[in-house]
């Protein structure tokens, strides 16, 4: 009885060896048989000139002449000069009212006074605050006032040069006329209109360029 009993124990033991060798094989045949992963280089994808519409744009530096720069300040003050020299001038005369062509040259000399003095203002804020005025719709503003101060003081300079030439070449009568205050007016109408035309381009050519 005893053999046959630890006959059963051999046997036992070996089942036990044998099945802790076969699990251990297994496990071995499973970690072989696991794949690593494979790291391949990826090449940067080339940049072509489309790829560039959403890069930021650099603004440009304000161009002296534009509004918030020191020179836009000192063609709007010139033009207020002129145009507030052009309406003193031709106010002073008792007998403008009764030409048309004067008449006009003062409304005309009055808007641009008020244009210019407003955007004097306006580039003095600027200068102070250190704020730029590039912005579109101040910009197209800018642009069309002064294409129409600019343009009805000029047509009144023209028509009051016609009425100037008239009294005295043609009519010969500048002594009873105070021409010399209508050509003195009339030339500084010219003057504030051929200032305020720096504005107009260098408004006009921003919104050209954007």
């Amino acid at each position: 009885m005893q053999a046959i009993t630890a006959t059963r124990r051999r046997k036992c033991q070996g089942k036990r060896i044998n099945g802790k060798a076969g699990g251990g094989g297994g496990g071995g045949v499973a970690e072989m048989s696991v794949s690593h992963a494979s790291i391949h280089p990826v090449e940067d994808p080339t940049t072509t000139d489309g790829g560039n519409n959403n890069a930021p744009r650099v603004r440009m530096n304000d161009i002296q002449g534009m509004p918030g720069t020191k020179g836009g300040l000192a063609l709007r003050l010139s033009q207020f000069v002129f145009a507030v020299t052009a309406l003193s001038v031709m106010a002073s005369t008792s007998d403008f009212a009764s030409v048309t062509a004067f008449t006009y040259l003062v409304v005309a000399a009055s808007l641009q006074c008020l244009w210019s003095l407003c955007l004097a203002i306006v580039d003095i804020y600027a200068l102070l605050v250190m704020r730029s005025l590039q912005n579109y719709r101040i910009v197209i503003s800018f642009a069309v006032g002064d294409g129409i101060a600019s343009t009805f003081t000029f047509a009144a300079a023209c028509a009051s040069a016609g009425i100037t030439v008239l009294i005295d070449n043609d009519l010969d009568s500048c002594d009873d006329n105070h021409c010399l205050q209508f050509e003195t007016a009339t030339a500084m109408a010219f003057i504030s209109c051929f200032s305020a035309l720096p504005s107009f381009l260098l408004n006009f050519w921003s919104l050209a360029s954007r």
